[in-house]
């Protein structure tokens, strides 16, 4: 029952979370090569927590994991935001324990803000140069600050993250990289990890490497740089976006951002979120689109289909980027993330649907090497169903292509001059001919339900497919 519960209100089991101490130890996860001992003076920091219903043990585990993890001197104060909490145990009882906890303050919103102004709230109480955004489940682990700092004192307009590492949402184990990532993000601007490309990984493991964008839950920032390129767009609803936008005007605006391997951070990674943002996501990726992504929106547009939203007015985030002078989404693109594909090859794109409303489907994700096509139906939001067809005849979903070998039919990573990628698209017949098989995609019955295959190609609606 209480395991339920705890998965119910939290999406992760608070149950084994409430058996662990709230200062349990951990080992140090740093490299041998990491420096233990700063020659320069380092700032400090102001640390800020904001959550909303959060659990009790999860929320004072990060806490506790930043007061005893933290140099005294470096610690100047360690800020909850409660935004909006409705549980019981968030309210006196929590006003009372981190009452005897020094260097640590309480502040409550008065009405649910979402995290993006409850960041901003937060930072009005901060008089420390830098300053520290936590989700409300990580755990710090040894010399975690002191890397960051570093960075920022070297160079105010670095935006810097610490290496997250993965705390199991059931077990609780903590589970440090192996291999360091950067972020990125496809047009559909949903941030992903990808592999550091060769060229920026020379061998040094452990040195701060450049990221073309941040997952946004956990990074160091100059509150004066902070503050010089407008904090957050305080017309973000809940939570989506804030972290592709502070990535893009970084870069943009005259600073960098970097993955920073000597400092470790455990984070608690949900498959889904306890509570709902309905449209208010949507919201903030058209307002990021709208002011930052210049013509370049497009390709995001052509991803959400007729997916809109009332984004309100954005005249005030444009009017600060041309005050800060920032550079094209164009330069971003060209100097910043050139892994990010630009598809101008593409003849037709959309959803692919048969006559009866059902589409082509996959949810592979960036990491995957393989992904499953499955018929589900159409709902006219582009992602899982967003495709391209292409000049050189590749039904492309970002960088995977369409491919059947082996009698498999499979999404994988796209390869150049792959005969079993290319297909035709027929006009007249609506076939999509498979060009080394000469077979065609159809929608089938087994037992009852859906599947793709290919076979040979028949005059039946089966095998008749729309690009739109």
């Amino acid at each position: 029952m209480e395991v339920r519960k705890g998965w119910r209100e939290h999406h992760f089991n608070q149950f084994v979370s409430d058996l662990i101490p709230l200062d349990r130890k951990l080992p140090d996860f740093r490299d041998t090569r990491c420096p233990q001992i700063f020659s320069r003076s380092l700032p400090k920091a102001s640390v800020i927590i904001t959550f909303h219903n959060e659990a009790w043990s999860t929320l004072l585990r990060t806490v506790h994991s930043v007061i005893n993890r933290t140099p005294e001197h470096l610690l100047e104060k360690i800020i909850l935001v409660d935004d909006g909490s409705t549980m019981p145990h968030l309210k006196d009882r929590l006003g009372e324990y981190i009452g005897v906890l020094a260097k640590v303050t309480l502040i409550r919103t008065t009405r649910r803000e979402g995290l993006i102004r409850a960041r901003i709230l937060g930072t009005k109480h901060v008089d420390s140069p830098v300053v520290i955004f936590l989700d409300s489940h990580c755990e710090c682990t040894e010399g975690w600050l002191e890397p960051l700092l570093e960075r920022i004192a070297e160079d105010f307009t670095i935006v810097v993250s610490p290496t997250i590492d993965h705390i199991d949402a059931n077990t609780f184990e903590y589970i440090a990289q192996k291999y360091v990532q950067i972020g990125g993000f496809n047009w559909d601007l949903k941030f992903i990890w990808r592999h550091i490309p060769k060229h920026k990984f020379q061998g040094n493991e452990y040195k701060p490497i450049t990221t073309p964008a941040i997952a946004g839950g956990l990074f160091a920032i100059s509150l004066e740089f902070f503050k010089k390129i407008g904090y957050y767009d305080d017309s973000f609803e809940i939570w989506g976006a804030e972290n592709l936008e502070l990535s893009f005007k970084t870069w943009m605006c005259g600073g960098s951002m970097e993955i920073v391997p000597c400092s470790h951070v455990g984070h608690v990674f949900r498959k889904s979120f306890p509570y709902k943002t309905g449209r208010s996501m949507l919201k903030n990726y058209l307002r990021l689109a709208e002011v930052w992504m210049d013509d370049y929106a497009k390709y995001f547009y052509q991803r959400i289909g007729d997916l809109r939203e009332d984004f309100g007015d954005v005249s005030e985030r444009k009017e600060l980027r041309e005050k800060l002078q920032c550079k094209s989404f164009e330069w971003y693109l060209k100097n910043v993330y050139p892994e990010l594909e630009i598809h101008t090859n593409v003849l037709q794109y959309g959803q692919i649907h048969d006559t009866r409303g059902i589409c082509l489907d996959s949810s592979v994700r960036p990491m995957d090497m393989l992904g499953t096509v499955d018929p589900k139906p159409c709902h006219g939001h582009g992602g899982n169903q967003f495709w391209q067809y292409t000049t050189d005849r590749r039904i492309k979903r970002d960088d995977k292509c369409l491919d059947y070998s082996f009698d498999a039919l499979l999404l994988t990573n796209c390869r150049v001059n792959a005969e079993t990628q290319k297909w035709i698209f027929e006009n007249k017949t609506k076939h999509l001919r498979h060009v080394l098989t000469k077979n065609c995609l159809k929608n089938a019955y087994f037992n009852d339900s859906r599947r793709i295959t290919v076979d040979k190609c028949y005059e039946e609606q089966s095998q008749v497919w729309i690009i739109s």
